[in-house]
């Protein structure tokens, strides 16, 4: 699947590229269990290309910054660290700022959970698609060939009632996964939207930060893309950090800013 955003004009991408390298940011809170088999994955991945692996503990209380202070077999490894928890929000805002104080325009930024639900395999598609000439590319589980049937029911309903909510309020056309936490973004759209943005790129502190982060990218007119996901729920250790009724009233607040927050004045 391929779109752009709601707003008529040119697309940001130009066409296929070329990139350098990827750069996987991992937001971690209390993930000591699940990291060693994610980083070992991520591992094998990087044997197909150019990886760093970008973890960033948000103060986690079991070890989590333990596991990669000495770095990891056959990956690059680096840490970011928050002294407390701050949320999911601030902890990919960190990622993407230490990434892009680092990346070149070519190179890929992933985001994907440090749980060990997601398939580092996919990364390597994401490439793909963005040397094809996406902007974004949105693992999805709501397309063809996608899989969430691991996941809590309840999970599953908050997920499914969020991308109807925003697919038909706010117009996202095409993109079915507004929530899903595995993405890819081109390095210069990231880094045009920050110029932009500063540190109000990223503003929810909890799970609704990637919805968020889609719908102020929406504004540069990235193309988008959706590949499949099999969410690997089965292989998480311990319970589920989000909180239903919370992330659902992070998700209304959302909604309501940004329909009263006017567009930028000028493109982006």
């Amino acid at each position: 699947m391929r779109t752009a955003s709601e707003e008529a004009g040119p697309v940001l991408s130009d066409g296929p590229r070329t990139h350098a390298r990827a750069h996987v940011v991992l937001p971690a809170y209390n993930e000591a269990a699940s990291l060693p088999p994610l980083l070992t994955r991520l591992a094998e991945a990087a044997l197909a290309g150019k990886l760093t692996a970008w973890v960033v503990d948000d103060g986690s209380s079991d070890g989590t910054a333990d596991v990669v202070a000495d770095g990891w077999p056959g990956l690059d490894v680096r840490l970011v660290s928050h002294p407390v928890n701050l949320g999911l929000g601030q902890a990919v805002q960190s990622g993407l700022r230490a990434v892009l104080a680092e990346a070149g325009d070519e190179d890929v930024v992933v985001v994907m959970d440090a749980d060990d639900t997601h398939d580092p395999a996919l990364i390597h598609r994401m490439e793909q698609e963005i040397s094809a000439g996406a902007d974004v590319v949105i693992c999805s589980r709501f397309v063809d060939g996608g899989d969430d049937a691991t996941a809590p029911p309840l999970r599953r309903l908050l997920s499914r009632g969020a991308a109807v909510l925003f697919r038909r309020v706010l117009r996202v056309d095409g993109v079915r996964d507004c929530t899903s936490g595995f993405r890819a973004y081109r390095v210069s759209l990231l880094a045009r939207a920050e110029r932009h943005w500063g540190e109000r790129l990223i503003e929810e502190r909890g799970f609704a930060c990637m919805v968020e982060l889609l719908l102020k990218l929406r504004h540069c007119r990235p193309v988008v893309t959706e590949v499949p996901l099999a969410l690997r729920y089965d292989r998480k250790h311990g319970p589920s950090k989000i909180r239903l009724v919370r992330t659902i009233g992070q998700y209304l607040k959302l909604l309501v800013r940004d329909r009263l927050t006017p567009a930028p004045y000028r493109a982006l």
